[in-house]
C-alpha cells in the first residue's frame, strides 16, 4: 500500500531513459508508468502513485475525463512540512499481500459510491486549506473522515485487527488517520501530536512503525556513469 510497484515502474523508466542519454519529464515517466501498470500489465489500479513517484513533494492531482492530469504542487511553510511529518505515524498491521480483489470490487462499485467518492474528493481542497494555514491537527481529523468513507467503497477494505490497531492508537492520542492504499493490509498512516507518539507507541505493544520522510523532487538519478566517458 506504499506505492511500491508505481515507484519501481518509474524509476526502472528513468534509468532505461538514462542510459540510452534521454531525458523525459516527470509527466512523461508518471503516464508511460501507467500505460505499463494498468493497459499492459492490466493492473486494477489507479494513476496517483505514478504521479506521486515521478513529481514527488506535496500536490493536488486533478485527474481529467480526457485522461490528462494536471499536478499542482501545494507550497506550504517550512514550519509546517517539518511539523506535519513529525506529527505521522507509519505502522504496520502485520498482514500484507495483493491488493487486486479489493481494487477491482471498488472499481465495480463506483456507480453506486459517487456520492462517497464526490465527499472523498471534496475533501482534497478541504485538506489543502489546513496545510495551507498550518492548521495540521484539523488535517488528521480529516483524515480520519476519510478513512470512515474509504471502508464503505468495499469490503475487506478494513478488519478486525486493523479496526483494534486504530481504536488503540485513537483512545491514546492520535487524531485520525488511515490504511495507505487500497485497504485490508499493509501500513496505517496515524496524525498524532509528537508529544503523544510515545503513548500511542505503548498502547499498540507490537506492530511496528516505518521511519519515514517526504519526497521533494521525485524520480531522479543519485549516479550517472555514461558509458562513453569510461576508461578503462
Amino acid at each position: 500500500g506504499l506505492g511500491s510497484s508505481s515507484s519501481v515502474t518509474v524509476g526502472l523508466l528513468n534509468l532505461f531513459y538514462l542510459y540510452q542519454g534521454k531525458s523525459l519529464s516527470a509527466g512523461k515517466f508518471a503516464s508511460e508508468a501507467c500505460e505499463i501498470e494498468i493497459d499492459i500489465v492490466k493492473k486494477p489500479i489507479g494513476k496517483q502513485d505514478q504521479y506521486a513517484a515521478a513529481f514527488g513533494n506535496l500536490n493536488i492531482m486533478r485527474f481529467n475525463p480526457d485522461d490528462s492530469v494536471n499536478v499542482e504542487p501545494l507550497v506550504v511553510e517550512e514550519r509546517v512540512w517539518h511539523t506535519l511529518e513529525a506529527n505521522l505515524m507509519l505502522i504496520y498491521t502485520g498482514v500484507s499481500g495483493e491488493s487486486d480483489e479489493i481494487l477491482s470490487q471498488q472499481r465495480e462499485n463506483i456507480r453506486g459510491k459517487t456520492g462517497v467518492l464526490s465527499q472523498m474528493r471534496d475533501m482534497v481542497y478541504e485538506g489543502r486549506d489546513y496545510l495551507l494555514k498550518g492548521n495540521l491537527d484539523d488535517f488528521g481529523r480529516l483524515l480520519g473522515r476519510g478513512w470512515e468513507l474509504k471502508k464503505s467503497l468495499a469490503s475487506g477494505i478494513t478488519n478486525p485487527g486493523i479496526e483494534e490497531i486504530y481504536g488503540r492508537a485513537i483512545e491514546a492520542g492520535t487524531l485520525g488517520g488511515k490504511v495507505c492504499g487500497a485497504g485490508g493490509r499493509g501500513f496505517l498512516l496515524l496524525y498524532c501530536p509528537f508529544e503523544k507518539q510515545d503513548k500511542v507507541r505503548d498502547a499498540l505493544r507490537g506492530p511496528r512503525e516505518l521511519s519515514f520522510h517526504f519526497e521533494r523532487d521525485g524520480t531522479k538519478a543519485i549516479f550517472n556513469i555514461r558509458r562513453d566517458r569510461v576508461r578503462w
